[in-house]
């Protein structure tokens, strides 16, 4: 295995991960605040599953998102 070329190609999936997850929940919670199901002050549950084939591999994660 190339270390370094695994390194960038995991780099590079969690960076689209991160980018691609934080605009969708933006435009879910402005859309939520903007029709009135929510207020803007919420606490929403929130849950991320990575599942990664060929090593069987799943990794959730399970945390809040604070909205004011």
């Amino acid at each position: 295995m190339n270390e370094d070329t695994f390194n960038a190609s995991l780099r590079k999936f969690l960076k689209q991960v991160g980018v691609t997850s934080q605009r969708e929940i933006e435009k879910a919670v402005r859309d939520a605040v903007e029709s009135g199901k929510l207020k803007g002050h919420e606490k929403l549950p929130a849950k991320m599953v990575l599942t990664v084939g060929g090593i069987a591999l799943t990794h959730e994660v399970n945390d809040e998102i604070e909205l004011g």
